[in-house]
């Protein structure tokens, strides 16, 4: 088997156990989605951290890894048919871990893309909206003296959160009974939203009881809990 010390990336990150799954990444939404299906799953796994404020995501390193320079991004010595494989995107990541352990996604042809459905709600709806509403709200974007952008993604990202709301009126997660791929994508999300970005009164989250509910349960399952603080 070919190990991660192989590969240029780990110039610039050694690995101490090559013959595991590495993750190259960050405790950002996007970043904990990996490292909570890495501890939902058990899989064995090495974190790097990618750190924004020395622009490791720009190194020639990282970019052999993932060209479009963006955390998170994995390389697995022991991928499909036993070869390496690198990937990067989080709702790819997740896709393939779920299909290498056989868990976080249901067998069944529906169950899966239902799964997938949810999964690309949260990559083309929730991530980009509230990632855009915290930009105009907490960060340089606050200052524009024009808050319409603002009222925009304040306005969408309700929206989203009432389509989450009416769903979970009656169902434990996304899937129903079925913890998921999909909830381990859109969950750090919102937790993002009410309390990195401190936009909680802004959305008027406390109309939203459904989602606070699963919220809760969500960030208690031990496996969230250690990987929120990963890397």
């Amino acid at each position: 088997m070919i190990s991660a010390e192989q590969f240029p990336i780990a110039r610039k990150w050694p690995p101490r156990h090559p013959d595991r799954l590495q993750l190259y990444s960050l405790a950002t939404p996007n970043g904990v989605k990996v490292s909570i299906a890495l501890e939902e799953t058990g899989l064995p796994y090495e974190a790097h951290r990618v750190s924004f404020d020395t622009q490791d995501q720009l190194s020639p390193e990282f970019l052999s890894l993932n060209p479009n320079n963006k955390i998170p991004a994995i390389l697995d010595p022991n991928g499909p048919d036993g070869k390496p494989l690198a990937l990067f995107e989080s709702g790819a990541i997740l896709i393939y871990l779920a299909e290498k352990t056989g868990q976080l996604m249901p067998r069944d042809a529906v169950g899966r893309l239902q799964a997938i459905q949810w999964l690309m709600f949260q990559m083309g709806g929730v991530g980009p909206m509230f990632g855009q509403l915290g930009f105009f709200h907490k960060f340089a974007g606050k200052d524009y003296e024009d808050k319409r952008p603002l009222q925009r993604y304040v306005a969408e990202s309700q929206r989203l959160l009432g389509v989450l709301d009416r769903h979970l009126a009656d169902h434990a997660w996304l899937l129903g009974d079925t913890y998921s791929i999909a909830d381990i994508a859109v969950f750090p999300w919102v937790r993002n939203l009410i309390g990195f970005y401190g936009a909680g009164e802004l959305v008027r989250f406390v109309e939203y009881p459904n989602v606070q509910r699963a919220l809760e349960a969500f960030v208690a399952r031990p496996a969230v809990i250690k990987g929120l603080a990963i890397p």
